[in-house]
């Protein structure tokens, strides 16, 4: 597969989402006069609190049950659940429920694939938060239940959902950028990204982010993100990655490293680094796309088009804002699209899982994209555990 990002190639993959997006969109009206869909929520945590709290501001699905071992999470994910909704401390009983049509896992990473299977096997659709697998075998093993199974399994990759970026591949297949063969991304904070824990016996459940047995680090959890967004962009996975990690600054007993850079190779000579830090958070979450022509450089809610020096365009962005681009000098930014809607993009992706329930349609997110997301993120962590390249196999393809 060529993969220099070519108009062609992108005009394809961009029709092909942008027509998903729509779809999403007339899949809202007909939810508007159905019945919600029947969820259960499995893991009320920070991530699985703030799903909670998303979802009382969208009618297409109603949160008929949540679940956690943690008293005080599932009270916590109980305050947005239906009027009628049942509480669960083991996850299993919760399956049982006949109510419930499809469960939302938000669990550490080490239980979403066991959670995910018996979810499949109790014939719910799963809404599962990235990263899809603790592991490589996992992931191709639940590519193969998924795909027997008939069910809808969407990975929590919303970026995919959230029209910023299908502005941008809009741009990229425009040829705007000319020939695009870099992405910078980075992820950073500066905090220890501890929670705090009442109950020193809990550390490992709280703070199971911080622990090997249980997370896939930075990587895993911030990250994946971005990975996702280039593996759609250029339209493939990555072929080998490299890179350096460690626990640097806070120097506290985690295991997970604090600070980790890698460099992703795919085909065409197509390169990302990825960056995340804990301790310096200059332009927090940011992404550039760089080009012979131009960059693009995306933030939380924005996007900016940067021109090189001498390559002045005129063009007219049939996007968020609908800005004309009269010229580009180098150096100033010219704003391509912004995200007006105010919805979280956690918004846009579960509005995206119900749509693909209700018509029975391959979500964007998929556990294949999840797949190669999965294990691009495993490959990384390889990469700076070992010291050695990582190189993509054959047999994760098939």
């Amino acid at each position: 597969m060529k993969t220099s990002l070519h108009r062609r190639q992108f005009i394809t993959t961009s029709a092909l989402t942008l027509a998903g997006y729509a779809a999403m969109g007339a899949g809202l009206k007909r939810f508007a006069a159905d019945a919600p869909l029947r969820v259960g929520l499995i893991g009320c945590g920070s991530r699985g609190g703030g799903i909670a709290s998303v979802m009382k501001d969208l009618p297409q699905l109603e949160l008929a049950a949540c679940c956690d071992i943690i008293e005080k999470n599932l009270q916590n994910g109980m305050k947005s659940a239906a009027k009628n909704a049942k509480a669960y401390s083991d996850y299993r009983r919760l399956l049982e429920d006949k109510r419930i049509e499809a469960v939302i896992i938000a669990t550490p990473l080490h239980l979403h694939h066991s959670m995910a299977v018996d979810a499949i096997s109790a014939g719910k659709h799963v809404y599962l938060e990235k990263t899809m697998t603790y592991d490589i075998p996992q992931a191709l093993d639940l590519v193969q239940k998924v795909n027997a199974s008939g069910r809808i399994l969407q990975v929590g990759h919303q970026y995919r959902y959230y029209a910023l970026y299908h502005k941008v591949a809009e741009v990229i297949a425009k040829g705007w950028l000319g020939k695009v063969t870099q992405f910078e991304c980075q992820y950073n904070r500066n905090a220890n990204w501890r929670r705090p824990v009442a109950d020193p016996s809990q550390e490992r459940l709280v703070n199971w982010r911080m622990y090997k047995e249980y997370s896939g680090g930075l990587v895993a959890e911030l990250c994946a993100h971005q990975i996702d967004i280039v593996n759609w962009l250029v339209n493939a996975h990555p072929e080998k990655v490299t890179g350096f990690g460690g626990i640097d600054f806070w120097k506290d007993g985690r295991e997970t490293y604090d600070n980790v850079r890698l460099l992703y190779e795919y085909p065409g000579g197509v390169k990302a680094s990825v960056t995340s830090l804990l301790m310096n958070e200059y332009k927090g979450y940011s992404m550039r796309i760089l080009g012979s022509k131009a960059t693009i450089e995306i933030q939380r809610e924005k996007a900016f088009l940067y021109s090189e020096a001498g390559k002045k365009q005129l063009g007219t962005v049939d996007g968020v804002t609908g800005a004309t681009v009269e010229a580009w000098t180098h150096g100033d930014g010219v704003l391509l699209a912004f995200q007006d809607d105010r919805k979280d993009p956690t918004a846009h992706a579960l509005l995206g899982f119900a749509t693909s329930v209700q018509q029975r349609k391959q979500p964007a997110s998929n556990v294949q994209t999840g797949r190669d997301a999965a294990i691009a993120v495993h490959m990384g962590n390889a990469a700076m555990e070992t010291g050695q390249v990582q190189l993509w196999k054959p047999e994760y393809s098939a």
